[in-house]
This record gives C-alpha cells, structure tokens and sequence, in this order.
C-alpha cells in the first residue's frame, strides 16, 4: 500500500511540475498610454480614477497586476481565462472605441454591479483586499456614475 501511494505522489508531483511549463501570455501593456482609457474619456476625481484602478483594472483593462501565485499552474490558467472573459464584457482601456449606445449600457451595469456588490468578485477581493469597496466608496462610485448619464 505505502508503494502505491508514493507512485501516485510521484505521479501527481510530476504532472504538477509539468505543467508549469504551460504559461499563458501576460495581460501586460509594457506601460503603453491608451488615450481610449475610461480614465481619460471623462473628467473624474483623482480618487474615483484611483477605485477604478484598483477595482476593476486587473481584470477589465489590458494590465494587470499579478501577485506570485498567479505564476504557479494551475492558478495562471484560471486567472487568464478570468481575464479573457472579463476583457470580452468590459475592457476600460478601449472605452472609447465603443458606440454611445454602448457605452451607457455598460455605465449602467457598472453602477448596478457595484451597487449591488456584484462586481469586484468576491473571489478577487479574497485575494486582493484593497480592491474590495466599503459602503461609502460604493456610494461615492455610483453618484459619479449616475452623472455621467
């Protein structure tokens, strides 16, 4: 029995080491401008600017700021394809290369899912807890947001 388990150990420790070598493309702009950026389609207080970033950048922008263990497999993989389908819905650093009508739908959804603690995941605020929004910021999110309409 104890033979058996140390193959299946060795097996499993071969597979994980394998895989590392699977590494999926970085979401890094090599600190390129985008003069497309949300940030830079409206005029917003340094502090919303700062929420956005920290909130919803990594996800839903061409940058993202990766931490050690999103370089260890099979975490990297989950992360890009987070990232993949994030940027599918809502990439802030091409906002406006959007249409109008575009662009109001997703200022809507953006201040229902942060009114509604939808957005930023939970399972990202787990991890990163600075990007998680207490009540007043959700508050000071959503007003700004309401004036853009």
């Amino acid at each position: 029995m104890k033979k058996v388990l140390k193959i299946i150990l060795a097996i499993v420790l071969f597979i994980f080491i394998a895989i590392q070598f699977y590494q999926p493309a970085l979401n890094v702009d090599k600190g390129q401008v985008y003069t497309t950026d949300f940030t830079q389609f409206y005029k917003m207080p340094v502090q919303i600017k700062a929420m956005f970033q920290t909130s919803c950048y990594d996800c839903h922008s061409n940058n993202t700021k990766y931490v050690w263990y999103d370089y260890v497999q099979p975490a990297r993989a989950l992360v890009e394809n987070h990232i993949k389908n994030a940027k599918e819905d809502l990439n802030f650093n091409e906002w406006g290369t959007y249409s109008n009508r575009k662009q109001e739908r997703l200022l809507n959804s953006i201040k229902e899912q942060i009114e509604t603690k939808q957005m930023p995941l939970s399972s990202y605020t787990l991890m990163h807890t600075d990007a998680k929004l207490n009540d007043e910021q959700i508050k000071t999110l959503t007003d700004w947001l309401k004036e853009q309409e």
